[in-house]
């Protein structure tokens, strides 16, 4: 940024100063006191107008702008082509300087855009070729996943690239449930802004905060709406607004189910060590849960609430709300003795 502000500078001292230097030498103003100055000003204002044109044709790929510069040197011969007849046999001095003018600047125009158009469907040399930078789709935050806090870890990773938008009613939200008078909420709240603060501290992504909102009420509603409207995907772990935003087209990424994803597999048959926990919603069945949380049901274990025991593994489960493991105890004659 530095670098162009100090190549602009330049820029604008070297124009303001050939402008001066110019209209001191125009006969009919330089013996004005202000017309060097005019000129020097004059010079700025080419200046200013050159670094625009800069950021306009800097977005224009490199083929189209070789393309439209030879189209219009076509163009401009044609038009001194077109222009000759007249020169040559009409007998009017007049007219030549605005005949040519307009032919130019028909011809002129017609080569420009042909050029920058049609180049596209020569295969150019692959110097020519503007590199294509795939652009990574936009995610909007919703409070529930910010709050959660499982997102920064993950940034931190490098798994999540990308801009991330964090709308205006989804800051002023948050906001409100760090003011809010009820000690859990509040800490909530504050861990939620804590989240965005680490997110903007990640060299890897782009937090950004748009005042885009939406006449919608309910800030799901909102979500989805702005959703449709920026083609972005929506970050959450909210199950029901994963529903409402999937049955209308838009795509989320949800943590919770990144989450299940990324629990270790268990198959049929395999052996596990548990510790029984709590009695099962079945006659006779144990509960117990691994250190993922993943919920491990044991066929008649009540009686061994409370002991760690090893289970055999009969069938998994996998629903939207994440994975049960069904089991049996492996040795039930060794636990009798026990």
């Amino acid at each position: 940024m530095k670098k162009k502000v100090v190549i602009g500078a330049i820029l604008g001292a070297i124009c303001a100063f050939s402008g001066y230097l110019i209209a001191e030498q125009i006969p009919s103003f330089s013996h004005l006191w202000w017309a060097g100055w005019v000129g020097a000003a004059a010079g700025v204002v080419v200046a200013l107008l050159t670094l625009g044109l800069e950021k306009i044709i800097k977005g224009i790929p490199l083929k189209t702008i070789v393309g439209g510069t030879l189209g219009l040197f076509i163009g401009l011969g044609i038009a001194k082509l077109a222009s000759y007849p007249f020169d040559k046999f009409l007998d009017l001095p007049n007219l030549q300087i605005p005949l040519y003018i307009f032919f130019s600047a028909i011809f002129g125009y017609i080569g420009l855009v042909l050029g920058g158009k049609k180049m596209s469907e020569v295969s150019t040399p692959y110097f020519l070729e503007s590199p294509k930078q795939p652009r990574l789709p936009l995610k909007i935050l919703d409070t529930s996943v910010i709050i959660d806090g499982r997102i920064a870890d993950i940034g931190e990773t490098g798994f999540l690239e990308g801009t991330l938008i964090v709308p205006k009613f989804i800051l002023e939200e948050l906001q409100y449930i760090a003011d809010s008078p009820d000690d859990l909420r509040r800490t909530r709240g504050r861990r939620g802004l804590d989240i965005l603060k680490r997110l903007q501290q990640n060299s890897r992504l782009k937090v950004e905060f748009i005042e885009d909102d939406v006449p919608k009420a309910g800030v799901d509603s909102k979500l989805v709406a702005l959703g449709l409207k920026m083609r972005a995907k929506v970050l959450t772990n909210d199950f029901n607004l994963h529903k409402v935003a999937e049955l209308q087209g838009i795509e989320v990424l949800n943590i919770n189910q990144l989450a299940n994803a990324m629990k270790p597999a268990v198959l049929p048959g395999e052996t596990l060590q548990v510790q029984i926990l709590r009695e099962g919603k079945s006659q006779g069945q144990g509960v117990a849960y691994l250190d993922d949380g993943t919920m491990v049901v044991i066929e008649n274990a009540r009686r061994y609430i409370g002991r760690e025991v090893e289970v055999n593994v009969t069938s998994v489960l996998q629903t939207t709300a994440g994975r049960m493991i069904f089991s049996e105890i492996k040795d039930t004659a060794a636990l009798r003795k026990i």
